[in-house]
This record gives C-alpha cells, sequence and structure tokens, in this order.
C-alpha cells in the first residue's frame, strides 16, 4: 500500500486541446485513484477547449481566465506610451493576483508533498513564491531537439537545475540533458489511456491522422505526402481529425493540391477509439513530439502506423518494421512510401496491427503508475 500525498499538477491550461492535458487528467485519475490528494492547477483556461471531466474528483483551478498578457518592457517610445504604461500595470497586476491564488494552494499543504510542473512556462509562476516545503518535479512533454530549437532550451537550463527532479520522456533524451549538465534529470514514459476491448477490422480503406492543426503536427507534410499516394489508391481516403488555427491554410492547401476529393476534414472529436475502429491505418507527420498518446491509442487499438521518426519517444514507441514502420522526418516521399506499403498489403496491416496491440501494452497506466510511486518513494529520502 502506497503512502497518500498531496500532488499538484501544474499545467499551461487545464482545458486546452492538447495531448498534455489529456495526460494531466489522465494522471490526476490515476493517482486519485490510487489514493493521493491531487489538484490540478492551470496557468489560464483555454479558448479551444478539450473535453474535461465535469466531476473529477479533484480539484482544479486556473489562475487566469485568459492566456495572461506577455511581459513587454517599456523602452523606448513605449516609455512614454500611457496605453503600454497601463496595459503593463494591469499585466502587473494581474500577475500579482495569479501568484496569490498559486500561494493559496500550495502554501497550506504539508512537507512532502509533490508539485509535478507538467510544462516549462509555469515554472515562471512558481519560482515566484516559497516552495521550500515541497518537493518540486519538472518535466518536459516534449524532445530535447524540439526543446533545443526553441527558447524552451534557455529557460530549462537557467530554471531547471534547482528542481528536485527534472523529468523527460525517454532514457536517450535524459542522457542527452545530463550531457548538458543538468544531473537531475531522469525520464517518464506517458501512460497507455485506452485499451479498446474489440480492437479495429481493418476493413474501411481509411488513413486516419489525429492532432491539432498546427505547424508542429505536420499536417501540411502529410497532405504533401498522400498527393503522392492518392494517385496509386484510388479506392482509400484520408481522414484528418483535429482543430486549430492552421485550418484554414491547410483547406487551401488541400484544395491546391487537388486532395479534395479524398481527404476528409472530420473536425475535432472526443470519441478517439471510435475514430481509430474505423480506420485501417495511422499516420502521423508531426516535426515533433514527445510521447504521443494518439500514436499509442492507434496501436491499442490494432491500427497500423507510419510516422515521421521525429523524436526518441515515436521510435521507443513504434519498432520499426515489426509493429509499425517509420520514416526520416520531414521525407515526405519516404513517408508515402510507408502508407503505400501499409495500404497495399493487408496481410501486412494486419500482422503489423496484432503485434502493435500486444507491444503497447509495456506503457499500460498500472506499470506507469508503479513508475511514479517508485520516484516518489525515492524523492521522499
Amino acid at each position: 500500500m502506497t503512502a497518500a500525498r498531496d500532488l499538484f499538477l501544474v499545467a499551461n491550461s487545464t482545458d486546452e486541446l492538447g495531448g498534455v492535458t489529456a495526460w494531466t487528467h489522465q494522471m490526476a485519475r490515476l493517482f486519485t485513484g490510487a489514493g493521493h490528494r491531487v489538484h490540478v492547477v492551470g496557468v489560464h483556461e483555454s479558448e479551444l477547449k478539450m473535453a474535461v471531466p465535469q466531476a473529477p474528483g479533484y480539484a482544479v483551478t486556473s489562475l487566469y481566465e485568459r492566456h495572461p498578457a506577455t511581459a513587454r518592457p517599456l523602452r523606448g517610445a513605449r516609455r512614454f506610451s500611457l496605453p503600454a504604461r497601463r496595459a503593463e500595470r494591469r499585466r502587473v497586476a494581474a500577475k500579482k493576483r495569479a501568484r496569490a491564488t498559486l500561494e493559496s494552494v500550495l502554501a497550506p499543504a504539508p512537507p512532502g508533498s509533490v508539485v509535478v510542473v507538467t510544462q516549462v512556462w509555469p515554472m515562471e509562476w512558481l519560482r515566484e513564491i516559497d516552495t521550500s516545503h515541497l518537493t518540486v518535479v519538472g518535466m518536459s512533454h516534449e524532445s530535447f531537439a524540439y526543446s533545443r530549437a526553441s527558447h524552451r532550451y534557455h529557460w530549462i537550463k537557467r530554471h531547471y537545475p534547482h528542481v528536485d527532479r527534472w523529468l523527460v520522456l525517454t532514457q536517450e533524451d535524459a542522457d542527452v540533458w545530463a550531457a548538458e549538465g543538468l544531473n537531475n534529470v531522469d525520464f517518464m514514459p506517458n501512460a497507455l489511456a485506452h485499451l479498446p476491448d474489440v480492437p479495429s477490422p481493418r476493413t474501411e480503406k481509411v488513413v486516419c491522422s489525429i492532432g491539432r492543426l498546427a505547424d508542429q503536427k505536420g499536417v501540411d507534410m502529410l497532405l504533401d505526402t498522400w498527393a503522392k499516394v492518392a494517385p496509386f489508391r484510388a479506392d482509400w481516403q484520408l481522414h484528418v481529425y483535429g482543430a486549430g488555427a492552421d485550418e484554414p491554410q491547410l483547406r487551401r492547401h488541400c484544395r491546391e493540391l487537388g486532395l479534395d476529393g479524398s481527404v476528409r476534414w472530420r473536425g475535432r472529436t472526443d470519441d478517439v477509439p471510435g475514430a481509430l475502429a474505423a480506420s485501417s491505418v495511422f499516420v502521423q507527420s508531426s516535426r515533433g513530439e514527445g510521447f504521443p498518446l494518439a500514436l499509442m491509442e492507434a496501436m491499442a487499438g490494432a491500427v497500423p502506423c507510419a510516422a515521421f521518426d521525429c523524436a526518441p519517444g515515436v521510435r521507443e514507441i513504434v519498432r520499426d518494421g515489426e509493429d509499425g514502420l517509420l520514416a526520416p522526418v520531414g521525407d515526405v516521399d519516404a513517408l508515402a512510401d510507408r502508407l503505400l506499403r501499409l495500404t497495399g498489403n493487408p496481410r501486412l496491416r494486419d500482422a503489423m496491427g496484432e503485434r502493435a496491440r500486444v507491444n503497447v501494452q509495456r506503457f499500460s497506466e498500472e506499470r506507469v503508475l508503479e513508475l511514479w510511486e517508485d520516484l516518489f518513494a525515492l524523492l521522499e529520502r
């Protein structure tokens, strides 16, 4: 029997459409079920929302009603701009209120409580309050390479050496961060959220993509890939599930490629298992990933995957040539080849799909929860 703890999961948002939000509520549910007292905290409420539990069984708090304003130094002509000075005063006042809210949540927590900062950005607020009585675990849900190419790399190097443990998603990335001087680094995989009772029959001539319609997910490259596949698979369709700011441009790109007859824009879905059950192949065209939940869910449904090998987490999940097919990141010709192989060979689809369903269960919720409990016990020593 594990010891009950106060656990706080602090994320960018508690309701934003995306994998980290889904992971946050999944882990909150698992920790609550294991007897821990859980509080989910988000920096802000989101405009593009995902379905979250109405009565989750744990506390949920947002520090802001909407995305907070970004700090803009009062330099040059801005020093003399009355609107700019007023906006800065409003931003500072709002951040002071947000900081007070976060402090009211964390200050009463007993010693031994654990704060898991699930993304890099919320650490900005956490660093401004007293957490000396708490164990602080920092996390990133993206690969080292994706962080390295962004401003988050310098933020991590500056702020994360102080946390009790810095978690990434794979041993491969943990080794790279250790070489960068972060000696508190460890890794923790995401957990498989759902294993359908009945796998996909793989009878529909549908290739499925699930993800936000944003640059990171590479749907533009997926359309370029499908333009190479569609002429050889006239009886197949590509179903794109997701929503996001890039949708108008992507639809326009689809029309320009002449793909409107074979691409279906399905919008966001709260029934991922249903979408996968109606598909025979899953495709992931991301420029960068962490440990993608949608990829694991597809494999759990026995839907074989073709994906860009864009992160250690992807090749940790997919065993290339055994339970899925990987292509070099950004190589649309190679991804098209993988899709042509899977769509053109029912025996290959079935064999890889069935192996995928078995292999992905090594990331079961029970196993990952055990890893978290081991980590909590280690940090308590």
